[in-house]
């Protein structure tokens, strides 16, 4: 009787054990909607959004990561314009503190937006999203430092500069459909931050 009720006894078990596993990936997956779709997108270049620098994950070897950060001194010099904006219900003021800056393939460029919140009583967190058009370029433009997608508090009539630490991945010279884009536009939009019930910071909305 023993023998015929063990396998029962598994079974009982593995269905228990893939339950839970749905339950936890589930809760997982409604707490994590913002770093999985920071991650996504920084890794692919989707929707327009620049992907995170190898320079800021464990490289393959030290070679490829001072290849990718070497000026391609043959090459033209690329025009990167900025943009900056706000939601309608944040009072700040958000602007590029420079208009462009011309930079080579593989070489660093480091340019930087000022935030200032014009309200006389309230400290405000804010989440900026940002895009880059043409967006087909998004996955050759790496971010080594930026302030997206992370929480930014600003007391009452503060006044804060934001920097941000990039550069074009050299393989967008060996790109084709690259041949004719000289001018390159990073924008940010700040939002006001929401959160949930539970106290997790709520998905912005997608620049697209």
């Amino acid at each position: 009787m023993a023998q015929l009720q063990k396998p029962f006894e598994q079974k009982n078990a593995s269905t228990l054990y893939y339950v839970i596993s749905i339950v936890l990936g589930t809760v997982a997956l409604s707490y994590g909607s913002v770093p999985l779709y920071k991650t996504i997108c920084q890794q692919t270049g989707w929707g327009g959004q620049p992907i995170k620098s190898a320079a800021h994950s464990v490289p393959d070897g030290e070679d490829e990561v001072t290849a990718k950060l070497t000026p391609v001194t043959s090459s033209r010099r690329l025009r990167i314009t900025f943009a900056g904006s706000t939601s309608d219900i944040l009072p700040w003021k958000f602007t590029p503190q420079q208009r462009e800056v011309r930079v080579l393939p593989g070489e660093t460029a480091l340019a930087f937006y000022t935030a200032t919140n014009h309200s006389k009583d309230e400290d405000i967190i804010g989440v900026a999203t940002y895009s880059v058009t043409p967006a087909q370029v998004a996955p050759y433009f790496s971010k080594i430092q930026c302030f997206c997608f992370e929480e930014q508090r600003l007391n009452k009539g503060e006044t804060v500069d934001m920097p941000v630490f990039f550069y074009i991945d050299p393989d967008f010279l060996k790109d084709p459909t690259m041949r004719g884009i000289d001018t390159i536009t990073l924008n940010y939009t700040f939002f006001k931050a929401k959160y949930d019930k539970n106290g997790h910071l709520s998905p912005v909305p997608s620049p697209y």
